[in-house]
């Protein structure tokens, strides 16, 4: 069958996405979703939806939605742009932003769609290691470039950088696009969209996945100059002039105006998040400083890839990289405080057995 494939295929290595098993009674701590449900108003809306409307195509446009973000980020509406769920948002960003004869910089440890968007894309990009502590050294990027991209926090590290480290690159770039993924501001992250208006080459983007508990909803959004929001709705409309679903739109809008809601759910995932921190310090696990909704810790002790294995034995999922630098590393996605305390309980155990030494 690959004998039918386009050449660009044959060089491709996909993105893997976390997990997804099918495990009763499982403690699902591996692809950062929110442990709580999406806000009542969203449900209302999604079920308040006209069925027979489905027969329509959406608002290619999403304006109402459009209006909620810039509302909500005190922006223009032509400063917004949705897509389905950041990574189609990220796609159309490296096509229309990022492509140019210079490389593209972003981290060496980082998110992993980053590489896959440049060889499907064809687009030249140069990885920027970490420091030490595996945090980014804005003085790194100070290089002839085509763009920059990284997310703040970064993943899987969560370790976050300043908003002023990072005005300093666009200070530094002022001709070249900075792309920041926000994909866990919410989590304890200052965002950049306040200095859009400031920097025409700042674009940030965002998911509705992670801190608004819609991962299965799929909606992603841009924030940015309008010039830089005109350029990915041209590709946008050259691609997929539909992105966004009816229902898709109308819980979005929703839970972009159910504030009090998010900033509870917001606010409970950071607690089990330091909760939890404690609770693998005084287990003997190191822990990077983390501002989003997971952890990034390594035992001195034990092996990473055994512990993984041993809670999965115990139906407690973590997601593991056999990746350079951070193979000992384990990423917990923060759970409910009971999710938490399971896993640390599992942990106490497997140490004390002795068996991943």
């Amino acid at each position: 069958m690959s004998r039918f494939w386009s050449p660009v295929v044959h060089d491709l290595t996909p993105y893997v996405p976390g997990e997804q098993p099918r495990i009763s009674q499982l403690v699902k701590l591996n692809t950062n979703e929110n442990p709580y449900p999406p806000s009542p108003r969203v449900q209302a809306a999604i079920a308040a939806a006209n069925v027979d409307s489905l027969r329509l195509y959406p608002d290619p446009e999403s304006s109402a939605l459009r209006a909620s973000i810039a509302g909500y980020y005190g922006v223009a509406a032509e400063q917004v742009f949705v897509g389905n769920g950041s990574d189609e948002v990220l796609a159309l960003v490296f096509q229309a932003l990022l492509q140019h004869e210079a490389p593209l910089l972003f981290p060496d440890i980082s998110y992993s769609f980053y590489p896959v968007y440049c060889k499907l894309y064809g687009i030249a990009y140069r990885t920027v290691p970490l420091d030490a502590d595996f945090a980014i050294d804005p003085a790194s990027y100070q290089q002839p470039c085509g763009g920059i991209i990284f997310p703040n926090p970064n993943a899987p590290t969560g370790r976050l950088l300043s908003r002023a480290a990072i005005e300093a690159m666009l200070q530094q770039h002022p001709d070249t696009v900075v792309v920041v993924d926000e994909a866990y501001v919410d989590f304890g992250g200052d965002s950049m969209i306040p200095l859009v208006a400031q920097y025409p080459n700042l674009l940030v983007v965002q998911t509705l996945s992670k801190s608004r508990s819609l991962a299965g909803l799929r909606v992603g959004l841009a924030v940015g100059n309008a010039e830089l929001i005109a350029g990915l709705t041209r590709v946008k409309n050259s691609f997929n002039s539909y992105p966004l679903d009816r229902l898709a739109q109308a819980g979005a809008q929703a839970a972009f105006e159910d504030d009090a809601y998010f900033q509870v759910c917001r606010e409970r995932v950071i607690a089990s998040r330091e909760a939890l921190v404690a609770g693998l310090a005084a287990l003997g696990f190191a822990v990077l400083p983390s501002a989003a909704n997971f952890v990034f810790a390594r035992h001195p002790a034990h092996d990473a890839a055994r512990l993984a294995a041993c809670l999965r034995q115990r139906n407690i999922i973590v997601r593991h990289f056999q990746q350079p630098r951070i193979e000992q590393f384990l990423r917990i996605s923060i759970g409910t405080a009971a999710e938490c305390q399971l896993l640390l309980s599992a942990l106490a155990d497997i140490l004390a057995d002795g068996a991943t030494a």
